[in-house]
């Protein structure tokens, strides 16, 4: 135990057992019980009880070894619930002892113990928030003029900690707006609540804002949008506070602000993983992720480990990112054993060599050349990989007794205008051909851009505003749909959870973004103002590009599934036979041009039309 914790204990004690006897003999005098007591019996005894009793039942509550300084109302009840114990427990002592007292010095004594130890406590707490105030508030010149957004009880923990002078709240609350009109006029810690969230643009220019501080937990995904849009248009830094809706009131003063980020104003509800759902098909079982070191593959990992899987395998063609991510899951994740394996799908007999060593029970089969203007120059590669390769992985699949097997697919399948759109489709066409010939349990999981990802336009974006611009957009209308990394791969595992087989299900992905105003809002984010401090400029479509993309094909329709943000597809699948002679013939035409390639692609997937600008 350290020095420093002893003397705080120490010193506790003692005043514990004063605030006892001064307890016990203000209740005597108070009650007009002095004389009979100080004179008839021995008080020293009699009050030297109650402290002992206390003291012991105050350390077993541990409030000794208690941080006062954060104390809160949790910490209230604890010494509430601890003086209404040792009181009683000294009476029941006093009357063995037939050392006998009225009832009412024993309800006065704990009413006067209550204020004396609590007190004592929570003076710990103030000298704290006293001494910051006065030796390390940051100077008022280096802190901005703050509007807070939201008048509940985040808001209202953030104005009291930028008061307090907290270094990890630096600004100066101005004012603050809800859109509950009950608040308006009112004050949080000495700030007016002036208004609605309406009159942001106003206040900033009125009041001289220079940061905005967005807490407002409990607002819908709507609001959240609507409330940073407007943000947006201020030049102010804009800052909010990391997972609020899921921190206890009580922690408040322990969370930090951060800088909004692109994912925030997606304004989606965060999917939560129903591990009830999935530890059916995955707790203790082998999990085999193809392209594991990949963003897809990466992320299915860091959200399978929690579940209780026994095994985790990935296979990349890629060492680098494969063993940080091994390193990254044993340290996390002592209990799992996770295995690296290097080589690609491409190779049947790797392929078999792998499922017999380990005969996976789960395949996420994520494995894919995913570059759209790459693959318009390798149609070759982008055949061999993502058509055939998805067909190896699943015969080795077959052979080898998987149960499930999940494959990873993309909106750029739906009506395609690359050769890497195309080759994603028929590796649906595969899935849904083995969902109808064998008993493993295949199934496909659609859905659009996961920001963040390689090859995503956010990592472009970000290192572009770093140099000074110009940040680069193919078109000022072109729209995609986004959804973050883990919410992706949330869906993926519980999509899984549910196939029966031969499904394609569908992510929701909510309404498209335009891209040209994801790179205007990166760059506001970044504290810099489009087309002064940075320009954009629009470079023209890319081979293979589309100004929009699509979730369903024309012959599709979706149904709902008991998961919200899943739906399924209700198209026909193609027949078996028919899936044979596209493979034969894509198998074929391998030795052929690139423009024979394409043209064999397009032959076969009559969805597909290659962009002029391809090959």
């Amino acid at each position: 135990m350290n020095i420093r914790l002893t003397r705080r204990m120490v010193i506790l004690v003692i005043l514990d057992i004063v605030a006892a006897y001064v307890a016990f003999m203000f209740a005597t005098v108070g009650t007009s019980q002095g004389d009979e007591i100080f004179l008839t019996t021995d008080w020293v005894f009699l009050f030297g009880i109650v402290a002992l009793v206390n003291c012991f039942v105050f350390a077993g509550f541990q409030m000794y070894t208690n941080l006062w300084e954060y104390a809160s109302l949790n910490e209230v009840l604890q010494i509430v619930i601890a003086t209404l114990i040792s009181v009683p427990v000294s009476a029941l002592i006093h009357y063995i002892a037939d050392q006998r007292l009225p009832i009412r010095v024993y309800m006065l004594a704990w009413f006067v113990l209550l204020v004396l130890t609590g007190s004592v406590r929570f003076v710990f707490r103030y000298w704290r928030h006293g001494k910051r105030m006065f030796t390390q508030r940051p100077p008022v010149a280096n802190r901005r003029r703050t509007l807070i957004v939201g008048a509940g009880e985040t808001g209202s923990s953030t104005i009291n900690r930028m008061t307090t002078g907290d270094y990890s709240m630096q600004g100066i609350p101005i004012a603050c707006v809800d859109d509950d009109e009950s608040k308006h006029g009112m004050h949080i810690h000495n700030v007016k609540v002036v208004g609605s969230t309406d009159m942001i643009l106003d206040l900033v220019k009125k009041l001289s804002i220079e940061q905005i501080v967005v807490a407002i937990p409990s607002a819908t995904p709507e609001q959240r949008r609507r409330i940073y849009d407007i943000c947006l248009q201020t030049n102010c830094k804009l800052l909010t506070l990391p997972n609020v809706r899921n921190i206890r009131t009580e922690d408040l003063g322990g969370v930090q602000l951060r800088e909004v980020q692109v994912t925030d104003l997606l304004s989606r509800d965060e999917v939560v993983l129903d591990t009830y759902m999935v530890s059916g098909y995955l707790a203790g079982r082998c999990v085999l992720i193809t392209g594991g070191g990949g963003s897809i593959g990466s992320e299915l990992a860091r959200q399978l480990a929690p579940i209780g899987i026994d095994k985790l395998v990935i296979f990349d063609s890629y060492e680098n990112s494969a063993h940080d991510l091994q390193q990254e899951l044993s340290e996390h994740y002592p209990d799992i054993k996770v295995y690296v394996e290097i080589g690609s799908i491409r190779d049947q007999k790797r392929l078999d060599r792998l499922f017999q060593r380990y005969h996976p029970d789960v395949v996420f089969h994520a494995a894919a050349h995913k570059h759209v203007p790459l693959m318009e120059k390798n149609p070759r590669e982008a055949v061999l990989n993502n058509v055939f390769g998805t067909l190896n992985t699943a015969k080795a699949a077959v052979q080898y007794g998987v149960k499930r097997f999940i494959y990873i697919s993309t909106d750029k399948a739906v009506n395609p205008t690359s050769v890497m759109g195309a080759t994603k489709r028929m590796g649906e066409m595969i899935i849904q051909h083995f969902a109808a010939e064998y008993t493993t349990c295949f199934t496909a999981v659609r859905f659009g851009n996961v920001l963040g990802s390689n090859g995503s336009v956010l990592p472009t974006f970000s290192r572009q505003i770093s140099e000074g611009g110009p940040v680069t957009v193919t078109h000022p209308d072109i729209t995609r749909y986004f959804m973050t990394i883990p919410e992706a791969s949330r869906l993926v595992i519980q999509a899984g959870g549910m196939a029966e087989g031969g499904e394609i299900y569908i992510l929701e992905m909510g309404e498209p973004v335009k891209i040209d105003e994801l790179a205007r809002n990166l760059i506001r984010l970044s504290g810099l103002i489009p087309d002064r401090d940075i320009s954009i400029k629009y470079t023209g479509l890319r081979p293979g590009e589309k100004l929009y993309e699509e979730l369903v094909m024309d012959s599709e329709t979706t149904v709902t599934t008991p998961v919200s943000g899943i739906m399924v597809s209700t198209a026909e699948p193609e027949s078996n036979e028919s899936v044979l002679s596209k493979l034969e013939a894509l198998n074929d035409c391998l030795e052929k041009d690139d423009e024979a390639i394409i043209a064999c692609l397009a032959e076969q997937i009559p969805t597909y039309t290659p962009t002029a600008n391809g090959g």
